[in-house]
This record gives C-alpha cells, sequence and structure tokens, in this order.
C-alpha cells in the first residue's frame, strides 16, 4: 500500500503528466455534463425507455444519453463509423491509399474527409433517431421546426464530442475517442453492480459473490487476449562505415493474438442491426415477425450464432488490412533486416503471414466467445446492465484504453526515472511491429 500511495505521488510531481491529467478530467467532467443537457423541446419526463435489445448497448456506450434524448445523444459513434468507412477506402481505392503514404499532409486531409463524413452520417442518424427513439409524446412542438433545429444541435454535438477527443489526446493523456467511450461505459457501471446487489438480496449474497469473481476471471482473460503475442526473432545485418561497425543487433516483431482489435465486434455489431430492419418491412407476416423477434434480442441462440461467425470473418479481414505482410518484409529487407532462416522478401512475407493465420485463429475463437458472454449472464440471472460488463464491446475497450493510459502513464514514470508503476516492469502498450 505504501508502493502504491508513492507512485500516485510521484505521477503528481511531474508538472506535464499532472495537467495532463486534471486537463483529461475537465474534459471528461464537461463530457459527462452535456450528456445531461436535453434536447430544447423534448419533455424528459415524459420519455419512455423501450429501447431493449441491442439499442441498450448502443445506451451503455454512450453513458444513458442517447435514453435521455440529450445535445450528445450519439455522441462520437457516427465519428467512428465515419473513421471506418476511410480506413475501408485506404485499402480499397487507389486515391484514399495514396493518401495515407503522403505523410502529414495525406493525414489531414483524410481527417478533413472523414470529418464531412461525420457530418453526413449524424445527419442522417440524427433524424432516424428523432423518428424511431424520442417518443412523439415527449416533444413539446413537433414539426419541421423541432426536426431541423434538433438534426443541427445533435451534429453540433457529435462535432463537438470529436473535439473533446482530439482536446484529451493533444492536452491530455491520449486516446480521447476511446476514453470518451470508456467514461460512457464505466458511469453505468456503479448503477449496474448496484442494481445486481439488491436485486440479489441478503439470502442471495454468495451467489452475488460468485458472480464478482466470475467478473474477475473474465476481466483476467480478456487481458491476457489484449496482451498476448507472439514474437518472430529479427537480426540485422552488419554494415562497416568508414572505421566502425554498425547494425548486427537482435529484435523482433511482436505479432498479437488479437491483432484486430474490438474492431470485428463493432463491425459484427453494426450488421447485426440488418435482419431486424429488412424483418420490419415485413413485420405483419409469421417470417418476419420470427426475424425481428430473434435478431433483436441479444439473447438468442440464432443472434448469437451470427454475431459469433460475422466476429471470426471480421476478425481475418480486418486483421488481413491492419497487419500488411508484404510491407513489413519489405521494410525488414531495406533495413538489413531478416528472420534467420528465412530468405529476405517474399519468402518472409509468407512466413509472417503463414504464423499470422495460425495465431488468429484462436484469438478469433476467444473474441467471439468474449462477445456471446452478455447473454450467457443474461440466461444465469444477471441483470441485463450488469451482464454488458461480462464481455463484449464495452469490456474490451474498458480493457484496452486502462492499459494504453497505465502504458502512457509508465512511460512519463520512467523518463522521469521514477519507480513504474507494475511491480513486475513496465506495462505493455498495444504498439505494433517495433521492427517494421
Amino acid at each position: 500500500m505504501k508502493r502504491f500511495f508513492t507512485t500516485i505521488k510521484n505521477i503528481f510531481s511531474i508538472e506535464d503528466l499532472r495537467i495532463r491529467i486534471l486537463n483529461t478530467i475537465g474534459f471528461l467532467i464537461i463530457f459527462r455534463l452535456g450528456s445531461y443537457i436535453v434536447l430544447p423541446g423534448v419533455e424528459y419526463t415524459l420519455l419512455t425507455d423501450n429501447q431493449g435489445g441491442i439499442l441498450d448497448i448502443v445506451n451503455a456506450f454512450l453513458g444513458g444519453s442517447f435514453s435521455r434524448a440529450s445535445i450528445f445523444a450519439l455522441g462520437i459513434l457516427p465519428y467512428i463509423s465515419a473513421s471506418i468507412v476511410v480506413q475501408l477506402l485506404t485499402v480499397a481505392v487507389p486515391h484514399f491509399a495514396k493518401l495515407q503514404k503522403e505523410g502529414e499532409s495525406g493525414r489531414k486531409r483524410l481527417n478533413q474527409f472523414t470529418r464531412i463524413l461525420t457530418i453526413v452520417i449524424t445527419a442522417a442518424q440524427s433524424y432516424a433517431y428523432l423518428r424511431t427513439t424520442v417518443n412523439a409524446e415527449a416533444i413539446i412542438n413537433p414539426g419541421l421546426f423541432f426536426t431541423v433545429s434538433s438534426i443541427i444541435i445533435l451534429i453540433s454535438g457529435t462535432m463537438f464530442c470529436v473535439w473533446l477527443g482530439e482536446r484529451i489526446t493533444d492536452k491530455g493523456i491520449g486516446n480521447g475517442i476511446s476514453m470518451l467511450i470508456m467514461i460512457g461505459i464505466v458511469s453505468r457501471f456503479p448503477g449496474a453492480i448496484w442494481q445486481e446487489m439488491t436485486g440479489k438480496g441478503m439470502n442471495q449474497a454468495l451467489l452475488f459473490i460468485i458472480e464478482l469473481i466470475a467478473l474477475f476471471f473474465v476481466v483476467v482473460g480478456v487481458i491476457a487476449l489484449t496482451q498476448a503475442t507472439r514474437r518472430i526473432p529479427v537480426q540485422y545485418a552488419k554494415q562497416v562505415v568508414g572505421n566502425k561497425l554498425y547494425g548486427g543487433k537482435r529484435d523482433f516483431i511482436p505479432l498479437k493474438l488479437n491483432s484486430a482489435g474490438v474492431m470485428p465486434i463493432i463491425f459484427a455489431q453494426a450488421l447485426m442491426f440488418i435482419p431486424s430492419m429488412v424483418g420490419g418491412v415485413w413485420k405483419d407476416t409469421d417470417a418476419g415477425a420470427y426475424i425481428v423477434n430473434t435478431f433483436g434480442d441479444f439473447r438468442t441462440w440464432e443472434y448469437n450464432l451470427l454475431f459469433a461467425v460475422l466476429i471470426l470473418v471480421f476478425t481475418f479481414f480486418y486483421t488481413a488490412i491492419t497487419v500488411p505482410s508484404n510491407d513489413i518484409a519489405e521494410n525488414l529487407k531495406k533495413n538489413g533486416g531478416f528472420v534467420p532462416g528465412i530468405k529476405p522478401g517474399k519468402a518472409t512475407a509468407e512466413f509472417i503471414d503463414g504464423i499470422l493465420s495460425r495465431i488468429t485463429l484462436p484469438g478469433a475463437f476467444f473474441l467471439a466467445v468474449i462477445a456471446i458472454l452478455p447473454a450467457f449472464a443474461v440466461k444465469t440471472g444477471i441483470t441485463q446492465n450488469f451482464s454488458q460488463f461480462y464481455g463484449g464491446t464495452s469490456l474490451l475497450i474498458l480493457v484496452g484504453v486502462v492499459l494504453d493510459t497505465l502504458q502512457q502513464i509508465e512511460s512519463y514514470l520512467l523518463m522521469r526515472h521514477y519507480e513504474g508503476m507494475m511491480k513486475s516492469g513496465r506495462v505493455k502498450g498495444r504498439s505494433q511491429f517495433a521492427a517494421a
């Protein structure tokens, strides 16, 4: 315990780190306050909580602002959608791939396009949100003026959230966008655990303790999945420059068991809305009603089976995009590096690709299991709000952001020659391809 307080003292003794932490806290407070400001023209007391199913998961990401019809009702989800689209375009469209390789100027143009696309997506989602989620009884003066003004406010709220995320990245600890999602998820945890605890009562106190122990082991498993890496040894050739000998060092390429991170779950979850939407067109028929009821509820086995299959597919797809084995092999060759026993160039790319395929398969299965764990938690009697912390996107984001934040703080401490936060050594970050 003494070591913990010493570490906290060391953290706040570094002026730059102290300012960044306080800035981060300030920006997060602004974000949370904004989530409680209701749209003008909406009577908060008349809002009905008729979401259920998948929309409850969206509401969990946004810290409840979605159900409150706040000015941050859509949060930064449209920006994330736009970022995913742009990232896919950099792979499929040569023009965007060229911009990505142009350095800082290319990144600025891609960021501008992402912001424009965010506004377009937010406008479309705002209209759908006002029509389908905000009940008519809560709107004081429905009409064209209310719709247009609310769409403008929701767009402004989303762009303000994006600005807050960028400020946290620049002036705070970092990972601003992820930090906003994390604080929205964490804000619901006290209420969820209190609801679960009071619902069990004293007669089932042992069962609640068992649930907490199970949650602990699930979190440990997610941390192991996030941190697990396969290291490929790399040897750099020695070079003689003048009278001095350079190079000859040994390094490694860390290939993560889950290189795709949380993106496969986000992609799969986005597509899981489609069956319900299609079924809604024929909701008056038996087939349409079956599709809506089955794929609108994340607890059904059909929903979870399709969800798991989509995660497996997207894990391989996204890993192939984010881990270009050909580029890694080419960079090694240019820098005079090689994998011992493997020829540089094409043979190295095939070797890396083979290892990546073998470790991605178990990683994809583990990711799919984690994604559907909340459904199993509900089946065992755990409340729906508390079950969201047993897996899925919520838990993966929480673990990823916390590990990255610890790594940022750790680097500041080690730079100033303070003892690190972890007794066993440095916190491993999520950076990729140190050798590339």
